[in-house]
């Protein structure tokens, strides 16, 4: 999108985004494409001008063709990684990323339905992932985190610029 937060700064970029926490069954909905060998959370960068909890409305609807509500805020994460997918026209880019993570109300009949492509025109599909699942999967604090329900807010900073 022409208007997203993705903004140069220093050599890299900074990029702001949202993220869905759908839960149903002990499982949180995440997103695959052919080009990455781990899932992602539904959601997608900030338009400039929206909100963060209506950028997270929009993008789950686009991805999953449901217009959900927000249930509240989750996280906030803050994290540092080097872009290594292939073809990625950022591949090889350091990127300095805040999410916020908000928890979806899950309507009862939820039947997602997955009509989005990646960046790189990949087409994207939908999967519900058990924590205790050993797929590779984006945030990885989900698999812990969201185990043990909680009320708050948390605030998590992860740097991945020297994992290999």
């Amino acid at each position: 999108m022409k208007n997203d937060l993705t903004l140069p700064a220093d050599g890299g970029l900074l990029n702001v985004r949202v993220g869905a926490i759908i839960q149903k069954d002990g499982k949180v909905l995440m997103v695959k494409n052919p080009a990455a060998d781990y899932y992602y959370s539904v959601g997608g960068r900030i338009a400039f001008g929206e909100t963060s909890a209506e950028a997270v409305v929009r993008e789950v609807e686009e991805e999953t063709g449901v217009k959900m509500e927000v249930d509240r805020l989750g996280f906030i994460h803050e994290t540092f990684f080097v872009d290594k997918d292939e073809g990625s026209p950022r591949q090889g880019t350091l990127i300095y990323e805040i999410s916020f993570y908000f928890f979806m109300k899950t309507p009862e009949n939820f039947e997602p339905v997955c009509e989005s492509t990646t960046n790189a025109g990949q087409k994207e599909a939908l999967v519900w992932v058990s924590p205790e699942s050993d797929e590779r999967y984006y945030p990885a604090f989900f698999r812990t985190e969201l185990k043990v329900p909680f009320a708050g807010l948390k605030h998590i900073v992860t740097d991945e610029r020297t994992e290999e």
